[in-house]
């Protein structure tokens, strides 16, 4: 078995693990840390938006030997507007210029020419209306209103209404990191970062509801026992598709990877640029908050009903005096290592569990 499988067999088992409950105030902070971050971001910075949202027009020339700088140049001095311009795989360069009209669009179609000395007919202008991204942007805003009260919906009744709130709280907060990404890096938001950011919307709801699943499974009839709190319960679910969460959000990001650094960036692809760059960033913050924030939330939200206080006070206190008889607190001559939600079992523990049973 790979290293990578028997790490992931053990986490299953409850050999090692990580505290990711016991430790989530510290994952708390870093994700407010971040969220402040990003609305702050939003608010002085503000979003990059691209041509299709404000409207202007988009200039792709022929194969030419002009540099990308030079062009920006030539474009904003015969626009008096900022350019954005793109190298395409072909040699030919893709400009943008925001707030132009169709008279001043021909305007700077021949300057261009001139400027870059090729034929003004071999110069495709496209004139984009601010009022097309504007609708593209509120059927965005509605298409993702009905995914979120379709996901809280069904979360409700396939789990129950904590685990629907904590997936929606995970799934804002990957939404509010990468758009705070957007800002503070100035990435240009185009139709295809609004297609990216509906697409992750699925990968980061993925292993979420994997960790649910797990954790439904572990903590059926809970009440009806005195080994572990929901809290421990929970964090063994976490551990117990830690691998698995890994492996596929790798896999997830590796095509992705592909398609930003080498067809955007060796290809120059501006579409399939955008759609990766937002995959990408939406992806690694999807597995970040199934894993540090949408189970921790259940945990935390499950752990104030009477019912869970009762039986942590049970657990603890049934803890307390094997601890003082020098034995391990497990019931049904359980093994030692089924307690231990965190960390590897030990070989002193191995030894009282072997004692019991002969």
């Amino acid at each position: 078995m790979s290293k990578l499988g028997d790490l992931g067999a053990r986490l299953h088992r409850g050999e090692v693990g990580y505290d990711f409950i016991g430790n989530r105030k510290i994952w708390y902070g870093l994700s407010i840390l971040i969220t402040i971050t990003a609305i702050v971001a939003l608010a002085v910075r503000g979003l990059n938006m691209g041509i299709e949202f404000q409207g202007g027009a988009v200039f792709t020339t022929p194969k030419t030997d002009v540099t990308v700088s030079q062009a920006t140049e030539y474009a904003e001095e015969a626009s008096g507007h900022d350019a954005i311009v793109q190298q395409l795989g072909n040699g030919s360069l893709r400009i943008q210029v925001g707030g132009l009209d169709t008279e001043q669009s021909d305007q700077v179609r021949t300057e261009l020419a001139k400027d870059l000395n090729v034929p003004e007919d071999k110069i495709a202008a496209e004139l984009v209306g601010p009022s097309w991204g504007e609708q593209i942007a509120n059927k965005a805003w509605t298409g993702l209103g009905v995914f979120m009260i379709l996901v809280v919906i069904y979360l409700a009744i396939a789990f129950e209404w904590r685990m629907a709130v904590a997936a929606l709280i995970a799934l804002i907060h990957d939404l509010t990191i990468t758009v705070g990404i957007y800002s503070l890096v100035g990435f240009e938001v185009t139709v295809g970062t609004v297609i990216g950011l509906l697409t992750i919307l699925g990968y980061s709801l993925y292993d979420t509801v994997v960790v649910f699943d797990s954790l439904k499974e572990q903590t059926k009839d809970i009440t009806k026992q005195t080994r572990f709190t929901y809290g421990e319960l929970a964090n063994r679910s976490i551990n117990g598709t830690l691998v698995r969460s890994i492996n596929t959000t790798v896999v997830a990001l590796l095509p992705v990877a592909g398609l930003l650094f080498i067809g955007g960036g060796v290809l120059g692809a501006g579409m399939l640029n955008d759609i990766s760059l937002s995959l990408f960033v939406g992806l690694a913050a999807g597995a970040y908050s199934s894993i540090f924030i949408a189970t921790p939330l259940v945990a935390d939200l499950k752990e104030r009903e009477p019912a869970m206080k009762a039986l942590k006070k049970r657990v603890l206190a049934k803890r307390a005096a094997a601890s003082a008889r020098g034995e391990d607190g497990l019931d049904d001559g359980a093994d030692a290592g089924e307690a231990a939600v965190v960390g590897p079992r030990t070989a002193a523990r191995r030894g009282r569990a072997e004692e019991r049973r002969g």
